[in-house]
C-alpha cells in the first residue's frame, strides 16, 4: 500500500543555488504567529520593498502576489515547515532555511545594538541569501506520509514527556499524602499501581489491608508480579503513615486528579502507537529501519521520520552523522585545539539515534564492544552511545541510500563476533 504524496513535493528541486539570484532580487521572510514581515532586496543589497502579511489565507495569497508583482523567486525564512512553507512550495519558490541563532549572529553585520526586529531580520535573511548563496542549500522537503510520521512520532514524544513530568508529580504528592504507596510497585505509573491509588487512596483504607486482603485483591487485578503479597504487605508496613481522617479525603481528591491524567494520557499514547504503526507499514522505506536490531515499532518510526525520505539532503555518511550531533565539533585556534560536544544539531534527529545505539547493545555483540571500548577509555555513558550512535549511523546511511534491508550476515565487523574462533593448532 502506497501513501497518496503531494505532487509538488514530487517535482525536482536543484541540490544547490544558483551563482545569481534569479531576476536579480532576493526576498526575506520572518516567521510569527499572527503575521509575517517580508522584504525584497535587490543585487546591490538595497531593500527595493516589503510588507506584512497576515497569517490567513487571504494573507498567503497576498504573499504570493506580492513576491510575484518584485519578481522574486527565492525566499530565506528561518523554519521549514508550516503553512507558509507550503504555500511557498506549492507556488514554486525556492525556499533557504537560516535558522533563528544564524540570524542573531547576522544581526551584528549591519549594526553593533544587534536588536531584534522583525521587519529588519526579514531584510537580514534576504540580503544573507543574496550574499552567501555559496554556503546556502535549498531546502527539499520530505514526502506528505514522511512529514505525517514524523509529526505522529514527535507528538508521541512529548506525550511520553508529559507523562513523566505528571508521575513525578504525583510521586512528590504522594510523599506526603499516602507515602505507602511510594515505591510499592516497579512503576508509578504502571496499571496495577493506578488501579491501587484507586481503590486505597488513604491511609484509612491501607490499614484495612491484611497479607490476605491484599492477596485477593491482587488476584483479582490480574498482577503477575514476581514479589508476594506478603512482601508488599510487608513494605506497606514499612512505611511513613500519611495523614488520616478528613485532611486525607482532600488529599485524595489530588491523588484521583493525577491518576486520571496518568490513565488518559497512556491511552492516548497507545492509541498513536497505534497509528504510528499504521503509517510505519505502509511507508516504502519501513523494511529498511525495522530491519535494524532492537528497532521495534516505534524507534523504527522515529528513525525513518527524522532522517527523511530524501537521499540529496545526505549525500554522504558524514553529512547525516553531523546533523545528527554524533560527530564531535573541532576548535582550533592558534595552538589552542579543542574536540568538543557539538551543540549545533538536529536535536530531534540525536535523540532518535542514540536512543537506538543504546539499546543495540543488548543483542548485538559487535555494539555491545564497540560502547565497551569507548567506557575502558574513559568515556561516560553519553559519549560511548554517541560514538555507537556515529558507526550505526554510516551503516544506516548506506543500507537508506541503497535501499535494502539491513542483514547480520553482509555486517563483516559483526561476524567476527558471530564466527566462532578456531584453537590454534
Amino acid at each position: 500500500m502506497k501513501s497518496a504524496s503531494n505532487p509538488i513535493r514530487n517535482q525536482p528541486i536543484p541540490s544547490c543555488l544558483p551563482e545569481d539570484p534569479p531576476g536579480g532580487v532576493t526576498a526575506g521572510l520572518d516567521w510569527a504567529w499572527n503575521d509575517h514581515a517580508v522584504s525584497i532586496v535587490d543585487h546591490r543589497g538595497r531593500q527595493i520593498d516589503r510588507c506584512t502579511v497576515e497569517h490567513t489565507a487571504a494573507g498567503l495569497r497576498g504573499l504570493l502576489g506580492f513576491l510575484a508583482r518584485n519578481n522574486a523567486s527565492e525566499v530565506a525564512i528561518e523554519r521549514p515547515d508550516g503553512p507558509v512553507v507550503d504555500t511557498l512550495l506549492g507556488a514554486g519558490i525556492t525556499i533557504v532555511v537560516i535558522s533563528p541563532n544564524q540570524v542573531k549572529n547576522l544581526r551584528r553585520r549591519y549594526g553593533q545594538a544587534g536588536n531584534k526586529d522583525d521587519r529588519f531580520d526579514a531584510y537580514v535573511l534576504a540580503d544573507t541569501l543574496r550574499t552567501d548563496r555559496a554556503r546556502l542549500r535549498p531546502l527539499i522537503p520530505d514526502q506528505d506520509d514522511t512529514i505525517a510520521l514524523r509529526r505522529a512520532c514527535r507528538a508521541r514524544k512529548d506525550l511520553v514527556n508529559h507523562r513523566v513530568a505528571v508521575c513525578n508529580q504525583l510521586r512528590a504528592h504522594l510523599q506526603a499524602a499516602l507515602p505507602a504507596a511510594v515505591g510499592l510497585f516497579t512503576d508509578l505509573d504502571s496499571p496495577i499501581s493506578l488501579a491501587f491509588l484507586t481503590r486505597f487512596d488513604t491511609q484509612d483504607k491501607i490499614d484495612w489491608l491484611t497479607p490476605t486482603r491484599l492477596g485477593a485483591w491482587l488476584r483479582k487485578q490480574g498482577y503477575s508480579g514476581r514479589t508476594s503479597s506478603a512482601m508488599l504487605h510487608q513494605k506497606i508496613l514499612a512505611a511513613p503513615r500519611g495523614p488520616q481522617d478528613v485532611f486525607a479525603d482532600a488529599l485524595a481528591g489530588i491523588t484521583a486528579s493525577y491518576v486520571a491524567v496518568l490513565r488518559t494520557l497512556t491511552e492516548q499514547i497507545r492509541v498513536l502507537e497505534k497509528h504510528i504503526d499504521r503509517q510505519l507499514a505502509a511507508h516504502p522505506d519501513q523494511h529498511i529501519f525495522t530491519s535494524l536490531p532492537r528497532s521495534g515499532r516505534v524507534r523504527a518510526a522515529r528513525l525513518l521520520a527524522e532522517i527523511g525520505d530524501c537521499r540529496a539532503r545526505f549525500p554522504t555518511p558524514e553529512a547525516l552523522i553531523c546533523l545528527a550531533g554524533a560527530a564531535p565539533s573541532t576548535r582550533q585556534s592558534g595552538k589552542l585545539r579543542a574536540v568538543t560536544f557539538r551543540w549545533a544539531c538536529d536535536k530531534q534527529l540525536r535523540d532518535a539515534v542514540t536512543d537506538f545505539a543504546a539499546d543495540s547493545i543488548k543483542t548485538n555483540p559487535w555494539a555491545a564492544d564497540l560502547y565497551q571500548r569507548a567506557i575502558t577509555r574513559g568515556c561516560d555513558h553519553p559519549h560511548a552511545v554517541r560514538i555507537l550512535a556515529r558507526a550505526w549511523l554510516t551503516i544506516i546511511w548506506h543500507c537508506w541510500q541503497d535501499h535494502t534491508p539491513y542483514d547480520p550476515a553482509k555486517h563483516h565487523a559483526l561476524q567476527v563476533f558471530l564466527t566462532p574462533k578456531t584453537e590454534a593448532a
